[in-house]
């Protein structure tokens, strides 16, 4: 999840566990310890493309570590307040907060790394977007709205552990709905005789009423939508061919295998006009939101070769973000169930701006 998120969670959980003992120092060194393993972004300048790929939501989102530090800063917290909760407290402060974050970016489509050492195999659940307001906003308000109270007061503890319950609700509720909606997508997939192999689900930015559904088949990947307020179950899938072939005999090079590892094979292959390859990632979907026939996909990976001609490294390369009004509207329009055709979003008129 983003790191505002994040840190939102830790402050409440670490409010929701120590809050009583140790007043202001629980939610602080919560919304701290809810942003540390994701500072495992501080190694990209000392490691290479591809490593920096696999180290983030590695290590740093694994039980293992997890397990390892919490006595070590738990330790730590009870020298440095002396009068605050004890060192068990302390570490059940410590494990809390960072088992939360762990889990919860396990229920994202990015996933973690969370039996690292033993498996490099992410964790990937899928039934929320990275950033999704409505399970922050009552975490956060859950938070703010007990920090008026004394940390001894009963009502600072039951109007965080409020907004902990209801963000919660939302959680299972997303849970609940990925269930229903891969159901609604195999039905479709069958009743159009379309024959894949995996179907991976993820909802769409900001919401989780709208989903996405890319099916693979032999030789590319069925993308269709569905928004679980659609009158009907009929999805337009669209067909994305893999193009896999175009690595020819690059399909085995290590830096392949990592990006192949990376999307958990969800993945196409490009060439460009100067013969660049591209490796594209369809898990995060298109600048576009998928509304449009021109749309670029946010996780493209640029091939590069050395002198003699293998492939050495990548270059991830976002395209830019042109969202237009036009472009938000239809969306929340495809959101509420209304069908929406992929033709272009006009050109942005002169009263139009680019968010």
């Amino acid at each position: 999840m983003d790191s505002l998120t994040q840190i939102t969670l830790g402050a409440a959980v670490g409010e929701a566990v120590a809050g009583r003992k140790a007043g202001t120092n629980a939610p602080l060194w919560g919304a701290f310890l809810g942003t540390l393993p994701d500072l495992d972004v501080l190694a990209n300048p000392f490691l290479t493309e591809a490593q920096a790929l696999a180290f983030h939501r590695g290590p740093s989102h694994s039980l293992f570590l997890t397990i390892l530090l919490t006595p070590l800063i738990a330790y730590g917290l009870s020298r440095l307040h002396t009068d605050g909760p004890s060192w068990q407290r302390w570490s059940l402060m410590v494990g809390s907060v960072l088992l939360t974050h762990i889990g919860l970016d396990c229920l994202t489509s990015y996933g973690t790394q969370i039996f690292w050492p033993f498996s490099r195999t992410p964790a990937i659940i899928g039934s929320i977007f990275i950033i999704d307001p409505l399970y922050t906003v009552p975490l956060a308000a859950g938070l703010l709205g007990s920090l008026r109270w004394s940390p001894t007061a009963r009502s600072r503890r039951w109007i965080n552990y409020a907004g902990l319950a209801l963000s919660s609700a939302y959680l299972l509720f997303t849970l609940g709905t990925k269930l229903y909606v891969n159901q609604v997508f195999d039905r479709a997939l069958n009743a159009q005789q379309l024959s894949t192999t995996h179907v991976f689900t993820k909802p769409t930015p900001l919401n989780s009423l709208l989903w996405t559904a890319i099916a693979e088949s032999d030789d590319g990947f069925y993308v269709g939508y569905y928004s679980i307020l659609d009158s009907e179950d009929d999805i337009d899938f669209r067909y994305v061919p893999k193009n896999h072939h175009l690595l020819g005999d690059a399909a085995d090079n290590p830096i392949v295998e990592r990006l192949r590892w990376f999307s958990r094979g969800y993945f196409t292959v490009q060439e460009t006009p100067d013969g660049t390859l591209t490796v594209q990632d369809l898990r995060f979907g298109r600048n576009d939101l998928g509304l449009t026939d021109s749309g670029k996909y946010i996780f493209t990976f640029h091939l590069r070769r050395d002198a003699q001609g293998t492939i050495s490294g990548f270059t991830q390369k976002r395209p830019e973000m042109p969202l237009s009004w036009s472009l938000v509207r239809r969306f929340v329009d495809r959101i509420q169930g209304q069908p929406v055709s992929a033709s272009p979003i006009h050109s942005l008129s002169t009263d139009e701006k680019t968010l």
